[in-house]
């Protein structure tokens, strides 16, 4: 017998799925108040153009990627075309009607992007591409359209390059005095020679990420994020002449983190994070007095392993005033602008989707004293079916309080759910971001099994019915949590997942594979991947795995599933057409409706490769 999501659930989930939302603003360099505005469609992410205050205008008649952006003048959209969704491609430049297109880098082998930003004077596009011989910072003239011109070239991982306002400087995030570590200096460069102008690295004491340069052409300024305290916090620094001035906060415990600065007004928008929770802030450069712009919900999503180093985070408009991107787990992205007095005034609203339930934030002890935050809530009005455990991907992420349909239909079903922070999350600190290096896994592990152990003392996460599930990184500590703690889940769902870490990074992206051969020495490979715990795994497994993702490539998973299935496991694959991060809300409706459907069959005692699943492409 086919069990299936009961028919209220399954219009509930219909419901989640249909309204387009916000996913996120990409504002234009320059003065002119101009974004691209990117949503969440049925079948992907989608386009408008916004000139503020007005309302975003139509649809663009094409899609774009999460990463795209429009150019000062509000001409172009510049986006990688990558097959739909590789992410190894070319970048384009496409007019708004769609009728044009511009190869920016012809004749260059395909690269992954790790950066991609205009000058502020709209001269001069800085593409930070990465292809098997290294990481390359391209300056492409942008008024008109010229030929690229690498201004700096390296074998060793260096991401977001950054110009000046003028683009006569280029800074970069660089790697190579400590190769194979993820603690970056600044190196900032002559963009007409490449010539190295002047670094700036605060080891031992902790890393240095450019955030960006002063607007204001002949102010070489950089603001930038430092973690000498072991948590971070803005700074700004003039190359040409060594001064700096750094914002120590003493009075504020955990991350303030430099989103943007207002160079003619010296002003500082920050994001002040103490132990998962958001405040938006605002800094005075001069006396470096701090007030509250807004608190409640979250203000930025860091992605440091994309080509933006958020995938939405609030900003400063051209004329200084706030503009706070604003979420919470029930309510999705919207925009308003903050006066100084604290009003908000509603720029773009957040979409209208059915009501939602908010999430409850804990602090979690782990094994070894280490506090992990654990957003969770129940299903109103029930006792639960069982209990959802979702671990965020990365692992340099982080779960903020953000919208997430998923979450939401997990609970509108009649389940307790869970999203985890464990050690490799950002915004927690330098020591706990770096906590999973070197250890095979087992600090990841202490912490998923610390959270299910607060979630049964709340009467939850029942083996027989407690499923864990996650993307990427999460979609391996999925497997390999149902392999390392078999005792404490029925089930795992894993998204775009890694079983066998050796296969895995040969065939990964060159972006991706020099950091994970680092994190994951040859000494580390068979403790850190899932297929070694073959043999202890009990719970039923699926793995939804994109076709032409070159992160996480299909052959990571293939023998872990055919390996599995031999020894009577229960194992199902299912291939879906598209990358890494596949967006849409059809695909992501079909997802939700399958790992639910397959939940309740545990609950009904059958397998999940029993007859009646039919392996889906459908995406």
């Amino acid at each position: 017998m086919l069990h299936t999501p009961e028919d209220a659930t399954t219009a509930m989930i219909d419901q989640r799925f249909a309204v387009p939302y916000l996913m996120t603003v990409r504002p234009a360099a320059g003065a002119a108040d101009r974004a691209l505005v990117i949503e969440n469609h049925p079948e992907g992410a989608r386009g408008r153009l916004w000139q503020a205050p007005n309302a975003p205008e139509g649809l663009l008649p094409f899609d774009v990627s999460t990463g795209a952006i429009v150019t000062p003048d509000g001409r172009w959209i510049v986006d990688l075309d990558d097959g739909g969704g590789s992410e190894v491609g070319a970048l384009a430049a496409i007019s708004l009607d769609g009728s044009e297109r511009v190869a920016l880098t012809p004749g260059r082998e395909p690269y992954v992007l790790r950066g991609l930003v205009f000058s502020f004077d709209g001269s001069t596009l800085i593409a930070t591409v990465v292809d098997e011989e290294g990481f390359h910072v391209l300056a492409i003239p942008a008024a008109p359209w010229g030929a690229p011109r690498v201004v700096y070239s390296n074998p060793i991982e260096a991401w977001f390059g950054m110009p000046s306002a003028d683009a006569t400087l280029v800074s970069i995030d660089t790697t190579d005095h400590n190769p194979g570590i993820r603690r970056p200096r600044i190196t900032v460069v002559d963009a007409a020679t490449g010539a190295t102008v002047a670094t700036l690295d605060d080891l031992p004491d902790g890393p240095v990420r450019a955030v960006q340069f002063s607007s204001v052409v002949g102010d070489d300024r950089l603001f930038l994020n430092t973690e000498r305290s072991g948590f971070s916090r803005p700074a700004i620094w003039h190359p040409r002449t060594g001064e700096r001035h750094d914002f120590d906060l003493p009075d504020l415990a955990g991350e303030v983190i430099a989103l943007d600065w207002h160079a003619p007004s010296g002003r500082i928008l920050a994001l002040h994070v103490d132990g998962g929770i958001h405040r938006l802030l605002e800094i005075d450069e001069t006396d470096g007095g701090v007030r509250t712009v807004l608190e409640g919900g979250s203000f930025a999503e860091p992605d440091i392993a994309n080509l933006h180093p958020f995938y939405w985070t609030s900003y400063y408009a051209p004329d200084g005033a706030v503009r706070a991107m604003r979420s919470s787990w029930d309510v999705p992205l919207r925009v308003t602008e903050v006066a100084a007095d604290g009003a908000e005034k509603t720029l773009i609203a957040p979409a209208a989707v059915p009501p939602g339930q908010p999430l409850t934030s804990t602090l979690v002890t782990s094994a070894d004293g280490t506090r992990v935050q654990l957003w969770s809530g129940r299903p109103a009005g029930r006792e639960p079916l069982g209990t959802i455990l979702e671990i965020h991907g990365g692992p340099m992420l982080v779960a903020v309080d953000h919208y997430n349909p998923s979450a939401q239909s997990w609970l509108d079903a009649g389940f307790a759910y869970a999203s985890l922070n464990y050690r490799g999350s950002v915004t927690f600190g330098r020591a706990f971001r770096e906590g999973f290096w070197n250890a095979g896994g087992d600090r990841e592990i202490e912490d998923v099994s610390a959270a299910i152990a607060w979630l049964r003392a709340q009467g939850l996460a029942d083996p027989a019915s407690t499923f864990v599930t996650g993307a990427s990184y999460g979609g391996h500590m999925t497997l390999l949590s149902v392999g390392r703690l078999p005792e404490l889940f029925a089930g795992g769902f894993a998204h775009v997942a890694v079983a066998d870490w050796s296969v895995t990074i040969d065939a990964m992206n060159p972006a991706v594979r020099s950091v994970w051969s680092s994190w994951v020495p040859p000494e580390l490979v068979e403790r850190f991947s899932a297929i070694s715990y073959l043999d202890d795994v009990t719970a039923s497994v699926w793995i939804n795995q994109g076709s032409i993702d070159t992160r996480t490539p299909v052959v990571g998973v293939q023998g872990y599933v055919d390996r599995l299935r031999a020894r009577g496991g229960d194992a199902v694959l299912e291939i879906f057409e598209g990358g890494h991060e596949p967006t849409g809300l059809r695909g992501a409706a079909h997802d939700q409706r399958r790992m639910q459907e397959l939940a309740l069959r545990t609950l009904a005692g059958e397998r999940w490769d029993a007859p009646g699943i039919v392996p889906s492409q459908e995406h």
